[in-house]
C-alpha cells in the first residue's frame, strides 16, 4: 500500500472514529473503536446515521 493510501485511510478512520466517540459510541461489541477496519467503522457510522435521521 503506498504512503499516500495509508494516510488517507487512517484520516478516515480517525474522522469516523472521532464522529462515533461524540456520538457516544466507544465499542462494538468488546472491540474498541481503534481496533476496527475502516470498513467496520464505516458501516457503524451508516447504521447510527439511518438511526438518527428515523
Amino acid at each position: 500500500m503506498s504512503k499516500q493510501l495509508r494516510l488517507a485511510v487512517e484520516k478516515r478512520k480517525n474522522y469516523l472514529i472521532n464522529y462515533l466517540i461524540k456520538a457516544g459510541i466507544y465499542k462494538k461489541n468488546e472491540q474498541h473503536l481503534f481496533e476496527l477496519t475502516l470498513t467496520d467503522l464505516e458501516l457503524e457510522y451508516k447504521k447510527w446515521n439511518r438511526n438518527c435521521k428515523e
